[in-house]
């Protein structure tokens, strides 16, 4: 292994109190005195997460004497100068099980460079080394290294020596150590990778088979797959999880272990449909938002917020190809594809912060609403996720129609990878609105008002009937009616506009909808509804025992706020009609947008 100027020693040291040893030696410190600092946040995760706070003890040593450290902020410290190589040892507590941050027990260590890798002020524009070595004992030998990081003396998969560039390269790819299951394939001649970290009982070869064909399908819609040695999924299993990260060379997931395909199965149920999703989603970030960049990442300020209005378009136009490609790559049929779709507009009906906030606001202001969203998030707020999907899709009808279906948004985006993605040249909000303009010959100034900066409707019924497909609105049938579908006539009788959580002793409002009935009544979040008419009710008795009365009727209920007890008056209410499906009225028309496929997810 060649050692760079700095270098990192990583050992996984204590997997029962979960911590990392780091040993950061930086050969020429600044003659001022050496500057060093963690990031707040991580690229793709828009929070202030403040990642130094992990850090349990902090020393520095140069020439084998301790050298002082003064803590300049909440993150950052600065060394006295010293004359040599300057040692930093410090330890991080790693306890988070999510794709952001650092986990590490008796099952498995992952991290992202961001969690452990302080960075050198002034020269982190230089090479780094990292070594990484194995958890001592016996039941470790098993272990594995998973990690895009380019190799410096270690073996692919092995502990050793790995390296990068610079500092922003270095926390670009997350590492993953554990016995875990490896599934190669190649696509366009890279060679492309999944780890499954965690229990589990997939169908690896299944796995495979897909993920290349999803692979294959984004790679032709760009022309190319962006310059890299390897690409890798790293999946955790867990009981109940979900989430994703991407990375330039690689992303890190985290999935229910039964959402992925159990060995034989033929079929492509909701969980594995799901989880297909969250690959395919993770993956178009290569191109969006990995090298196609907004202007204020170039570069990253790590230290602070970095606001910007586009997440629409780098989350949301990701959010409306993810299933879109799963469509073009046969992974699932028409028919899945439209039921996905109507989910996504189902949960923008079901969000009334839609009439109050538009979408450049929800990107912008990521940082306190969305990511830090609270009981009252839906009556604010809209996701700029499931709001900027339904946005794409709205833009790339409005292109079909207005080129007489020779121009997509498929065309848009090879345009702004060969133009803005290759050649890393960040774009602005009006800079994104004119190249889109300019390159599909669309005057597209109307549809970007309404669509990105106010709260109104977006022309959905009249977009997609334009395309042969017909939005259909009913009542939901209940807590767990996502939509997509056509209803079971099984519409409760009722609507109270409150989300329940589960409790041990009674129905807990989670979220109460403004002007809806249970609002009227005046229930808050948080509060515990016990009683129904007087009887005694709770999460599983509380929908039978509402579905008694008619639209009209007035219901005692009674329950607490914290400790005291409250009464209120429901008015029972008929269910509104914010559960949307989508239907095939003219086949012909739909060709344009959509591949007519069998009906029968394969």
């Amino acid at each position: 292994m060649q050692q760079h100027s700095v270098h990192y020693r990583v050992v996984p040291a204590d997997p029962a109190a979960h911590l990392f040893e780091i040993q950061l030696t930086v050969i020429n410190p600044v003659a001022t005195g050496q500057i060093f600092s963690l990031p707040a946040w991580l690229p793709g995760s828009y929070m202030i997460r403040d990642f130094a706070r992990n850090i349990v003890t902090i020393k520095a040593e140069c020439a084998g004497q301790p050298v002082a450290l003064t803590k300049l902020d909440k993150q950052s410290w600065q060394a006295v100068p010293c004359h040599g190589a300057l040692i930093l040892k410090y330890t991080v507590y790693a306890w988070d099980l999510s794709v952001r941050s650092a986990h590490f027990d008796q099952s498995h260590a992952f991290f992202n460079g961001s969690s452990l890798f302080l960075r050198v002020h002034e020269q982190d524009d230089k090479p780094c080394s990292v070594e990484l070595l194995r958890p001592k004992g016996r039941e470790y030998k098993p272990w594995r290294v998973a990690t895009t990081l380019p190799l410096n003396g270690a073996a692919l998969w092995g502990f050793g020596g790995y390296q990068a560039n610079d500092y922003d390269e270095l926390i670009d790819h997350p590492v993953e150590i554990a016995d875990f299951t490896l599934i190669e394939f190649e696509v366009g001649g890279t060679p492309h990778a999944m780890t499954i970290s965690g229990k589990h009982y997939a169908d690896n070869g299944r796995l495979a088979v897909d993920l290349k064909k999803i692979c294959e399908t984004q790679v032709a819609l760009f022309g190319e797959l962006p310059p890299m040695a390897r690409y890798l999924f790293l999946v955790l299993t867990v009981d109940e999880g979900y989430g994703g990260l991407e990375h330039r060379h690689s992303t890190a997931l985290i999935t229910a272990r039964d959402d992925l395909p159990q060995r034989g199965e033929t079929v492509i149920n909701n969980g594995y449909r799901r989880f297909l999703g969250l690959c395919s989603h993770e993956y178009f970030h290569t191109w969006n938002v990995k090298r196609i960049k907004p202007a204020a990442y170039l570069p990253y300020n790590l230290q602070a917020e970095s606001h910007t209005p586009l997440l629409w378009f780098f989350e949301g136009v990701t959010s409306y190809y993810d299933d879109l490609l799963l469509l073009r790559s046969g992974c699932i049929d028409r028919t899945g594809y439209l039921e996905l779709l109507g989910q996504q507009i189902t949960r923008l009906l079901r969000t009334p912060g839609r009439h109050h906030q538009s979408v450049s606001e929800s990107s912008f202001d990521a940082w306190t609403k969305l990511y830090k969203a609270d009981e009252n998030a839906a009556n604010a707020t809209i996701s700029y996720y499931n709001k900027g999907a339904l946005i794409a899709l709205c833009l790339d009808l409005t292109i079909r129609r207005e080129s007489g279906g020779q121009l997509s948004l498929d065309d848009v985006m090879r345009a702004l990878w060969q133009l803005h993605g290759k050649p890393l040249i960040g774009v602005t909000s009006e800079g994104l609105e004119q190249f889109i303009e300019e390159t599909t010959g669309v005057n597209l100034k109307a549809f970007f008002a309404l669509a990105l900066r106010t709260a109104q409707e977006l022309p959905l019924s009249e977009l997609l009937g334009g395309f042969g497909i017909t939005l259909n609105l009913r009542p939901s049938e209940g807590a767990e009616d996502k939509g997509g579908r056509p209803g079971n006539g099984k519409t409760p009788p009722y609507y109270t506009g409150m989300r329940l959580a589960a409790d041990p002793v009674g129905a807990k409002a989670s979220v109460v909808l403004n002007h809806s009935p249970a609002h009227q009544a005046g229930i808050s979040a948080g509060d515990l509804v016990m009683a129904v008419d007087g009887m005694k009710t709770d999460n599983s008795r509380l929908d039978k025992q509402l579905s008694r009365f008619q639209p009209g009727d007035r219901v005692t209920l009674h329950g607490f706020r914290r400790d005291l007890l409250q009464q209120w008056q429901l008015t029972i209410t008929t269910p509104v009609a914010d559960t949307a499906w989508l239907s095939v009225a003219h086949e012909q028309q739909t060709g344009n947008w959509l591949p007519h496929q069998e009906d029968g997810e394969k």
